[in-house]
């Protein structure tokens, strides 16, 4: 059995020199009754992964057999995400290339099953800078003078000038809007700050967990930020938010799920009506009891919104603003 918390190291670290080591990722990801959730394996918070060899018919069936070995899940949809192949990437040697080819994978709720080879975990515990639902996040309100303090720590003008740019767009300084696309950019930014644990940094001015997120092995988190960068998007033009949802669902509980993967509260009477414009769903003429109050209708999503004629025509999920 492949020990993720070792062999992710051993398959970038114990192959012939001059190679091309190929690994591949897998975040995947769920949506609980509460928080988007992903998928980690091993005593340290890995992402599934495995080397690429040469017994695997293609990258997918790769990937899908080293997550199943390591996690007992079977992938559902899956979509290419991002190849890794910086030069410096976590410490690799001057004489080899490591390619880390990643993938997002999404599945539904009743599917998040416990297994003891894996664990679910909110992907706020990653991020926690991330999650506008209830206002700006105590996380942010911490890192905030610590990224200021290190844009005006570069060496002349022209640099501080840059730095403070970056933030002020990735963090919504300055009176700037808040753009829930850019987790990839404010975790480069916190890792360039030595902000997060996996930059190194001093120990004793290390921030808490509760600021700047759990820390992931080698550069998983960084892939994890991609992954999320990578839904946010997607979800405004494209109804992948199904592939996370149950068969039957309230309106509420689809504007819930968009509400966590986004990390930003939706305008209900706006959600609801472009849903229903844009043809997204369909009654099942039963109504739900879980509610807490009256009885809410079911709904299902029309098979139809996943067609390239759907898609062409802009079917999108709603993300405006409360």
């Amino acid at each position: 059995m492949h020990d993720q918390a070792t062999g992710f190291r051993k398959s970038i670290t114990a192959r012939k020199r001059g190679a091309i080591n190929v690994d591949l990722i897998a975040v995947v990801a769920a949506v609980s009754e509460r928080d988007p959730c992903i998928l980690t394996v091993g005593q340290r918070d890995s992402l599934p992964s495995g080397p690429f060899e040469l017994s695997h018919r293609s990258l997918q069936s790769g990937l899908r057999d080293w997550v199943e070995q390591q996690t007992g899940h079977p992938l559902g949809y899956i979509e290419q995400l991002y190849t890794f192949a910086d030069r410096d990437r976590i410490g690799a040697r001057s004489e080899q290339r490591d390619i880390s080819i990643s993938y997002l994978a999404l599945t539904r709720q009743q599917a998040m099953a416990a297994q003891p080879k894996s664990q679910w975990r909110s992907w706020y515990e990653y991020f926690p800078w991330e999650d506008h639902r209830s206002g700006m996040p105590a996380a942010l309100k911490i890192l905030r003078p610590r990224l200021l303090a290190w844009a005006k720590s570069a060496d002349n003008a022209a640099a501080r000038r840059e730095r403070r740019q970056r933030t002020a767009i990735a963090f919504a300084f300055d009176d700037r809007p808040w753009n829930e696309e850019l987790a990839l950019q404010r975790y480069e930014l916190l890792y360039e700050a030595a902000l997060v644990e996996e930059a190194g940094g001093d120990r004793k001015s290390a921030l808490s967990l509760s600021v700047s997120g759990r820390a992931m092995v080698a550069d998983h988190r960084r892939i994890l930020a991609t992954g999320i960068a990578r839904l946010r998007s997607k979800i405004k033009y494209r109804p992948v938010v199904f592939e996370l949802m149950r068969p039957t669902f309230t309106l509420l509980q689809l504007q819930r799920a968009v509400e966590a993967l986004a990390g930003r509260l939706i305008n209900k009477p706006n959600f609801r009506r472009l849903v229903e414009q844009q043809e997204l769903v369909e009654e099942t003429g039963e109504t739900s009891l879980d509610t807490g109050g009256r009885p809410a209708k079911l709904f299902r999503f029309r098979r139809a919104v996943l067609d390239d004629s759907a898609v062409v025509s802009g079917t999108k999920l709603p993300l405006s603003r409360a």
